[in-house]
């Protein structure tokens, strides 16, 4: 996989498929290929996927020992796409990554020509409590064995030894003291705007998501039935209909938005 130098990490990435640029942010402990696996395939058909690992993920080397923090994310994922050049692009977070493309969407909403988030609110309960529960190592070691072995495999083997049982607890710590949006940031968010979430999510009651997709501005909701926080696992095929239902109606909107792109710095 290719790195590229970015807010001082040599953030690792790739990129699938030609058309227009599809960003990819994924969620906490995996990659842009698991997480977004049953959706490349297709996705790819008609967009450049570019998937970059945050850090402390996949081949982007971090300690969470040295912090770990929602708006650093935001702070590589601006830097990573300016080292790309990619003045205006179509944005796509899951969980963690789609805290991430918030929080990018708030900063630099021109840059974005749609956007869509799984798994996400702006608002910090049940996400910190919840989250504190499910990314405790310990419980994790004795009550999920098979996931901490599998992040014994992912993370550590790249990340370093007990990679793993350093960046979850940062992670959970971050939900509890990361500043939230406000009213104003989320309204200035100015692209077509899918939310979606489960409609058993336990991080992201339904209220919250549908709460979310009125607060910015072209806004639509999209809820899984049957579905906890992992949708796009969970409902593969559901997520893909409703995703090519809102790239299709959108479509004319973010050609406009691409036709008059903001300066990158350079």
């Amino acid at each position: 996989m290719p790195t590229i130098r970015a807010n001082d990490l040599d953030i690792s990435y790739e990129e699938i498929g030609s058309g227009p640029p599809l960003v990819l942010l994924h969620g906490a402990s995996t990659t842009g290929r698991e997480t977004f696996a049953a959706q490349i395939p297709a996705l790819a058909e008609a967009f450049r996927l570019v998937l970059p690992d945050a850090r402390g993920h996949g081949r982007t080397i971090w300690d969470a020992a040295d912090g770990f923090e929602a708006e650093w994310l935001v702070d590589d994922v601006e830097a990573f796409v300016d080292a790309l050049g990619l003045p205006t692009f179509h944005l796509f977070g899951y969980s963690m990554g789609a805290t991430t493309a918030l929080g990018f969407a708030a900063r630099a909403p021109e840059r974005l020509r749609t956007l869509v988030v799984f798994g996400t609110t702006a608002a910090r309960e049940p996400r910190a409590s919840v989250g504190r529960r499910l990314m405790d190592p310990e419980r994790i070691l004795r009550d999920d064995p098979a996931w901490a072995a599998q992040m014994t495999r992912t993370l550590d083997a790249t990340q370093g030894p007990g990679a793993w049982q350093r960046l979850l607890p940062a992670i959970a710590a971050d939900i509890d003291a990361q500043p939230l949006l406000t009213p104003g940031e989320l309204r200035a968010i100015s692209a077509p705007t899918l939310v979606a979430v489960g409609d058993r999510d336990p991080l992201v009651p339904v209220g919250q998501a549908w709460e979310l997709s009125r607060q910015v501005r072209d806004g639509r909701l999209f809820v899984a039935p049957d579905s906890g926080h992992d949708v796009l696992t969970r409902r593969p095929a559901l997520a893909l209909e409703a995703l090519r239902g809102f790239y299709r109606s959108t479509e004319s909107i973010a050609t406009t938005r691409a036709e008059a792109p903001p300066e990158v710095p350079r």
